[in-house]
């Protein structure tokens, strides 16, 4: 603690800081020499803190035994501690906001100064006790500021509560995502912004704990911005603290908590259609609809027990209309999505060195209505539930000044059901079951025919059904569509519960100072799916021509229904369980000596994949069995497979300004192969049963799906390895910037892929499998035996896919500046993002819960990276220029703003022709990222208007515009040279919108 007065600044000094001294009761001049460290923001940090030092040139003054307390009406109780003997004092573990920190010496002389503690930062007060002025007159100077540097050589950032709640943001989580300085915009629904590498390897923590999608990687949690008071972002440069393995970003939110005084607040908040622009479907289909929003909140809070026990609780409804364009049908019913959300805390101190948080989420949403199809009846819309639920508790324990232990709990589940707005609940698919062919629209979901001219095919009974069941089109009942319901149920349940507990301490050895971080952390993620059909599935006519079937049968099949086995059975399937379990443990030492802080840590992390559907069995070639049902160990990698260091040092030149460097290396734990390589993938199959024409049962055969894999042996664990170089410039109280180059790569790719992939035998417009690659021969050497022996399995495996690798360039530089009612936060990357493994641009539809490690790619012909892949990737936006802020009036207003200019993104042509396929889904024509969309940008603006009613009673006004201007860009361009539509954007950025909301606050 010797050496924090020399701390370097990392982020906006105006939050740590105090503008003044308070009068003091004694006459001692003082200095206040401030500074703010953001260490790195870390999920389960869920904490700041405040460190200095007191000095003084006066012979009459000790600076050792001081007292230093910190208090804040978020904090139920003071923190307290006494100076050591060269002034240096800590106070850890301190819950984020605002702090009055009063400093008495021996004799009794007090100074006071108010500082702003952010998540996952430190603040650093520094104090100069000088002698009294002879004249006895109280003299106070601010001459410089000596400032922070632990910490600093990450690239991150810290947003406060003033920030949250006077720029315009959404309701969502998702919406914070928006205005993270050096970040690229991105209007996604389910994949977050690339950050450097994949979106699947962002994090993102609420109350620190993870709710990221198990194995997906996506953000599925969607909890209400009212409640959040706090967020901290990393972007690269981690420490070895707070279990970061992110591969992009980590973002950490904090939520609001009680304090000793009651308020309560309500809000009505609304984006009429009638003040929006027209939304457009598409730029290839310029379909317009308008959208209709409303959110109805609240929340109270208080102390139960004053100065101890705290309690926050809130309510957030949102309501989503709007009217669905009619179709070959008709008319269709209204989209309407409607979510109650309730959340509740508890901040409990039992003593001064003890505190605990314990808080619930829980979340049910239901949709109508959202996928019906331009030739679907009504009947047939799908929509969907979800409910999510949030389970944290978390404490710390002062040791004593220099020592903290805490510990977190987190419980994460997020169910999700999709579903058919129409159910037939009273309809029993079975096999041997008759369909009930006069009935058609109440069996499933029925496809009407149309006319052929094949020999046998029954034309009259197709012309029957396309008269009672068709759509009219000019006069005329036409087939083609589809009547009845949505065909099936998808119910898929993530659930993620962890344990971490970490001790801090702080020493001094010799003429060097040591942060000593220690930390273990367990956690277990899992997916349960169960796929059901609604009445027969998805029903199609035959009309007598006969499929391939490997059952015999004497009488023509006119009729065939898709059903999930599940349904079929007359006993419950087991639903497929899939489970990962992760181990982490981190050591970390920052060490400060002279001008220089050093940065030594590493993380060692253990993974293993839990499948299901075998047993062990050592007499067996393959060492496993069948057993449905049954968890099996699919794969570890062990703590020897990832060691991540983590180093880092910093040169504080002058007293203000520092140049680092950082390295960095993470091994992402996002995956989905527990469920894709799962031996009981099958279960969830799809059995085709077969009619004739007075629908009774003739047969059935199961339709191909995906079954269990095998893992080639020693695979390396995906790594991705990070360097930053950097420097930072101090230039006033107010102005602060720092400029960084970064480079990442990212290595040692997993996929499934068949075993004899590297033996194809093809040229390719690319020039087919390179030599050095063939000669490699199979992934596995048995596997044909094994699978034979075992009774089921795939010809496909996982396995490292050769010579992967990406590599990612950025500068950056950031200004931030803050006045006395005035704050601005300026940044502009410049980028690049080539390499051979593009994990988000894999589908049809790339913002989706797409499998990671088992995707399309190098799944066959023209699909692997030899494939004109190595190019630039998805996510590749060279230029993002970001500006947040706000000004606060003299007439008690907040005007706030978010701006953004960005690059577009990347495509290249797909066309599956050039390899001998009808499908051309990632199926390169030209080298990866050979077209760049169209560049965009737009600012948001807010105007929020205050009027005290009494002492107690406030009434605010806001109105938020998104987009101001109107921008609707095109993005998501059309890759497929055969579609029509080819090159032009299949999306666009959501149109202008206006929020008006009116908030009574007690």
């Amino acid at each position: 603690m010797s050496k924090q007065h020399k701390n370097f600044l990392k982020q906006r000094l105006h939050q740590a800081v105090s503008k003044t001294l308070r009068t003091p009761v004694t006459s001692i001049s003082a200095l206040m020499l401030t500074g703010a460290l953001m260490s790195s923001p870390v999920m389960a940090q869920q904490a700041g803190g405040i460190k200095g030092s007191v000095e003084t040139d006066a012979a009459n003054i000790s600076v050792s035994g001081i007292t230093v307390t910190a208090t804040s009406n978020v904090m139920p109780k003071p923190r307290t501690v006494l100076t050591q003997e060269d002034g240096s004092y800590v106070l850890p573990a301190l819950k984020p906001g605002k702090y009055t920190l009063t400093f008495t010496s021996a004799d009794g002389s007090v100074r006071q100064t108010t500082v702003d503690v952010l998540l996952d930062q430190t603040a650093n007060i520094d104090v100069i006790f000088e002698a009294a002025p002879t004249d006895s007159v109280e003299v106070i100077q601010i001459v410089g500021t000596r400032v922070s540097r632990d910490g600093d050589s990450s690239i991150n950032n810290a947003l406060g509560s003033d920030v949250l709640a006077k720029t315009p943001i959404g309701q969502n989580y998702r919406s914070l995502l928006a205005i993270i300085p050096g970040v690229q915009y991105s209007e996604n629904a389910t994949l977050g912004p690339s950050a450097g590498g994949s979106g699947r390897d962002n994090k993102y923590g609420y109350d620190g704990v993870d709710v990221s999608l198990p194995m997906y990687g996506n953000l599925a949690s969607e909890p209400s911005t009212q409640d959040i008071a706090f967020v901290s972002i990393e972007r690269g440069g981690a420490k070895a603290v707070g279990f970061n393995r992110a591969g992009g970003l980590a973002i950490n939110t904090l939520s609001k908590s009680g304090t000793n005084d009651f308020h309560a607040s309500i809000e009505y908040r609304i984006e009429p259609s009638s003040l929006a622009g027209s939304k457009k479907v598409t730029d290839a289909s310029p379909t317009t609809f308008e959208e209709d929003k409303t959110w109805f909140s609240a929340n109270v809070s208080g102390a139960l027990i004053e100065d101890e026990l705290f309690f926050y609780g809130s309510y957030f409804g949102p309501e989503v209309t709007y009217d669905n364009n009619e179709n070959a049908y008709g008319t269709v019913k209204d989209y309407n999505e409607e979510r109650d959300e309730y959340f509740g805390k508890l901040t409990w101190a039992p003593t001064d060195d003890l505190l605990f948080n314990l808080s619930y989420r829980t979340s049910d949403k239901e949709v109508k209505g959202d996928s019906i199809g331009n030739a679907g009846a009504d009947s047939t819309s799908e929509g969907s539930k979800v409910t999510q639920d949030i389970l944290t508790f978390d404490g710390s324990y002062i040791i004593n000044d220099s020592t903290v232990l805490s510990f977190q709990y987190g419980d994460f589940e997020n169910k999700n059901s999709g579903r058919p707005d129409t159910i037939f609940s009273d309809v029993t698919a079975s096999i041997g079951g008759s369909l009930d062919i006069a009935n058609l629209d109440t069996q499933g979901n029925f496809f009407v025919p149309v006319l052929k001219t094949d020999e046998g095919y029954d034309n009259v009974t197709a012309q029957a059904l396309i008269d009672a069941y068709g759509y009219e089109n000019d006069g005329v009942l036409t087939g083609g569509g589809n009547v009845g319901a949505a065909s099936s149920f998808n119910n898929q349940d993530f659930f993620r519960e962890s344990f971490e507990v970490k001790l801090d301490h702080e020493t001094e050895i010799g003429n060097t100072y040591h942060n000593i971080h220690l930390g273990v952390q367990w956690k277990e993620s899992k997916e349960v799916l169960t796929r059901l059909s609604n009445g027969w599935g998805a029903i199609s006519y035959l009309g007598g021509l006969n499929p391939d079937t490997d059952f015999e049968v004497d009488s023509p099949i006119y009729y065939s229904a898709s059903v999930y086995s599940n349904s079929l059975s007359s006993e419950e399937l087991n639903p497929l369980t899939s489970s990962s379990e992760t181990i982490n443990i981190e050591i970390n030492d920052t060490i400060e000596h002279g001008d220089f802080t050093y940065n030594i840590g590493v993380m060692f992390s253990n993974d293993t994949l839990y499948g299901q559907g075998l047993r062990k069995n050592s007499s067996t070639i393959s060492g496993w069995e069948a057993a449905p049902g049954e968890k099996y160990k699919m794969y570890e990698l062990d703590f020897l497979d990832m060691i991540q260091p983590r180093l880092g040092i910093t040169w504080a030149y002058n007293e203000n300004d520092t140049i680092f460097a950082n390295f960095a290396s993470y091994n992402p734990d996002t995956t989905s192969l527990a469920r894709a390589a799962s031996w009981d993938r099958n279960n969830q199959s799809t059995q085709v049963v077969y009619f004739d024409s007075a629908g009774q049962y003739l047969g059935n055969t199961e339709a191909n799906g995906s079954s269990g894999k095998f893992f080639e042996d020693d695979l390396e664990a995906r790594r991705t390895d990070e360097i930053t170089i950097g420097m930072t410039k101090y230039f006033s109280n107010e102005f602060f910037m720092r400029t960084h180059v970064r480079q990442k790569k990212a290595f040692h790719a997993w996929e499934d892929t068949w075993n004899g992939s590297r033996n194809y035998d093809y040229d390719g417009p690319f020039g087919g499998v390179p030599d050095n690659i063939a000669a490699k021969g199979l992934y596995i050497e048995d596997l044909d035996a094994w699978i034979e022996q075992i009774g089921s399995g795939s010809t496909y495996v996982i396995a490292e896919l050769d010579g992967s690798e990406n590599t990612y360039y950025e500068w950056s530089i950031e200004g931030d500046y803050t006045g006395e009612n005035f704050y601005l936060n300026m940044s502009y990357v410049w980028s690049h993002y080539f390499g051979n493994y593009d994990q988000d641009n894999t589908s049809a539809d790339a913002d989706g819960n797409l499998f990671v490690g088992s995707s399309n790619l190098a799944d066959g012909i023209g699909r692997q990276l030899w494939d004109g892949k190595y190019g630039t990737l998805n996510g590749d936006r060279p230029h993002v220029l970001k500006a947040l802020g706000y000004y606060t009036t003299d007439w008690n207003a907040d005007i706030g703003f978010n701006f953004v200019f960005q690059s577009g993104d990347v495509w290249e042509a797909w066309d599956g022709s050039l390899y001998g396929y009808s499908s051309s889904t990632i199926r390169y024509a030209e080298t990866a990222g050979s077209h760049r969309e169209a560049s965009h940008w737009q600012l948001d603006l807010n105007y929020a208007q205050s009027f005290t009613l009494s002492e107690d009673l406030e009434l605010k006004f806001r109105a938020d515009v998104f987009n101001v201007f109107d921008k609707q860009t095109g993005y998501d361009y059309d890759p497929y040279v055969s579609n029509t539509t080819f090159g032009q954007a299949r999306k666009l950025i959501n149109p202008r919108r206006v929020q008006l909301s009116v908030n009574l606050a007690f």
